[in-house]
């Protein structure tokens, strides 16, 4: 499997990075367009369609919540930690990307500073499933970048080799991305542009991510059985995080999570003590 990974990464072209730059400028445009440059007006346009998808998809408060968990790094990341195992290159690139995602969220979200949505709406007008956010931090949405980020490497990680299989494959991780960022305007947080942008931005964190770990070896170490432990402490640190998630909020996807994390450590000192 990783050795498959690494033959796909080769493979990766530069030009990639045109798709979600050219969707970057069209949006500015768009936005130029209906001079919504400016921070009010950027809310006022998107006040009906927050509104409205807000309104269909808080009917599923409980799936809903489940799957916005998947924006916290340290949720989706832990889904994916037997791959420390079976695909190192694959958290080569995660990490690698987590890190250049990490540092657009924070700069862009301090740039534009826009209010949240219970900032700028009487928060009964919506609802709020979670906790009422009301920080200027709204552009980009950071879950979502987040999402795409880590979506963004499994899908060259495992894209297939033929075209319709290929086009089966991407259609599935963007529909599935959209579903997942979408949820953070059904809970009340951000507004629809909000996780649009953010879902780009994450692409390109992504691409980045592998471009990195392919022309640079900061994390091959990942691959070597004697550093295991380190995962090991990790993967405990972890799981006593979520357990505390658990023991405030006894989500489903918080308990998938542990579910992941306990084979992962189970595994990974089986790996280690029988080398």
């Amino acid at each position: 499997m990783n050795s498959s990974i690494i033959h796909k990464y080769s493979k990766l072209k530069p030009s990639l990075f045109l798709l979600p730059l050219g969707l970057l400028l069209a949006l500015l445009v768009a936005l130029y367009s209906q001079h919504a440059l400016s921070v009010a007006q950027y809310v006022a346009i998107q006040k009906n369609y927050f509104l409205n998808i807000n309104a269909t998809l808080s009917q599923f408060p409980v799936l809903i919540y489940n799957l916005t968990q998947l924006g916290d790094a340290l949720i989706f990341l832990s889904l994916l930690s037997l791959f420390v195992i079976y695909a190192p290159k694959l958290w080569e690139a995660l990490l690698s990307a987590s890190l250049v995602s990490a540092i657009f969220s924070n700069v862009l979200k301090n740039l534009f500073a826009v209010p949240r949505p219970a900032a700028m709406f009487d928060p009964t007008s919506f609802t709020i499933i979670g906790k009422t956010l009301t920080g200027h931090n709204s552009l980009p949405s950071g879950h979502s970048i987040t999402v795409f980020t880590i979506l963004t490497v499994v899908l060259f990680s495992f894209m297939p080799t033929k075209l319709p299989r290929k086009m089966l494959w991407t259609a599935f991780i963007i529909l599935t991305g959209l579903l997942l960022v979408f949820t953070r305007v059904g809970v009340g947080a951000h507004y629809p542009l909000d996780v649009l942008t953010g879902s780009v931005i994450g692409y390109i964190s992504g691409l980045a991510g592998l471009f990195i770990s392919r022309k640079y070896k900061l994390w091959v170490w990942i691959s070597n059985k004697k550093f295991y432990p380190i995962f090991m402490v990790l993967f405990l640190i972890c799981f006593i995080v979520i357990t505390t998630k658990v023991l405030h909020e006894p989500l489903l996807i918080f308990y998938l999570t542990l579910v992941s994390l306990a084979v992962s450590l189970y595994k990974i000192i089986y790996v280690y003590v029988k080398k």
